[in-house]
């Protein structure tokens, strides 16, 4: 059966079908869990390393990277620029078309936050909570829910998950820090305020540059989506059968990108290759912790199309990604 995720950047829509709930827990002590799935294939679970979220980095980061350029990973690499390069003209009026949208729906062109503690951040709106989606703040508190749960009841695959978190963090750092480094990208407001349209490029900005003004040099690629999105990869990826973690995460994803549009942070260009870099960086991580065994459903594979409307007085570019 063909599944579809519809993502739409102007406005964000999400349509998406998932698999099958709960597996079945067999425990074999002391060192490793089995997990039974529903379409027969048994995952093994070692019992997960205090640190391993840090020593793993290296070894990931390479075997990410070889997934980038790997022959049968040339076509999503492809659609990813392909797509970012459709976009580009296009970038400017779809921040204005998304700003206009966001003040009909009353929301704030800022990201504001009040701070308990000096630490916690509680967002004053709707749109500030979307943001927040994307921090690595929230990341860290999912990981510690898994963590949590993980020793409490001995679970394998949740501490996994919760080191897979940690680690996703990281990487994801890594991938758009390095990137945005390179491409030295505007981000939205900045540009509008200097008159540059769809943003001023100044490739590998100096260090100096960069640290004192961030907001010129680092729109490209999304780093609040590109982590979230390797969380939500190692989440579901992990659970394969709980069915609504794909829905809930792909609607998240789409509402956070609509939000970065029209507080002006992030162009539509910014998104493609941050969803990528996303889910081949949870895809390497979770893997790696699980082996499979039995019966598997098979490798999926992916399609990518280009969309573009004109609805609610409004120009709409997207993607289809079809499983």
């Amino acid at each position: 059966m063909m599944k579809r995720i519809r993502l739409i950047l102007l406005p964000i829509s999400v349509m998406v079908w998932s698999q099958k709930s709960d597996s079945t827990i067999i425990v074999n002590p002391p060192k490793s869990q089995n997990y039974t799935l529903k379409d027969g294939s048994v995952r093994t679970y070692s019992k997960p390393k205090l640190f391993e979220f840090i020593t793993r980095v290296p070894k990931d980061f390479i075997e990410t990277n070889k997934d980038f350029v790997a022959k049968d990973h040339a076509y999503y690499l492809g659609g990813a620029v392909a797509s970012t390069l459709v976009l580009l003209p296009f970038d400017q009026k779809l921040i204005d078309n998304s700003r206009e949208l966001g003040d009909k729906w009353g929301m704030s062109a800022d990201n504001n936050y009040s701070k308990v503690g000096g630490l916690i951040k509680i967002p004053k709106d709707i749109g500030a909570g979307l943001y927040l989606i994307g921090n690595g703040s929230t990341v860290v508190l999912l990981g510690i829910g898994f963590a949590a749960y993980g020793l409490i009841k001995d679970d394998y695959r949740a501490q996994a998950t919760a080191s897979g978190l940690m680690e996703s963090l990281i990487l994801s750092g890594v991938f758009s820090q390095t990137i945005k480094r390179m491409t030295g990208r505007e981000s939205p407001f900045i540009a509008i305020e200097n008159g540059n349209s769809g943003g001023h490029w100044t490739p590998f900005p100096g260090f100096s540059a960069f640290s004192s003004n961030t907001s010129r040099y680092d729109a490209m690629p999304s780093g609040h989506l590109t982590t979230f999105m390797s969380a939500l990869t190692v989440i579901a990826d992990n659970y394969p059968d709980v069915k609504w973690i794909k829905p809930v995460g792909y609607t998240l994803a789409g509402a956070l990108a609509f939000q970065m549009m029209q507080s002006q942070v992030h162009w539509a260009s910014d998104y493609p290759l941050a969803l990528l870099m996303g889910y081949f960086i949870g895809k390497t991580i979770s893997k790696n912790r699980y082996t499979v065994s039995g019966f598997n459903a098979g490798t999926v594979h992916y399609k990518v199309n280009f969309t573009a409307s004109h609805n609610f007085g409004y120009n709409m570019v997207g993607i289809n990604l079809s499983f």
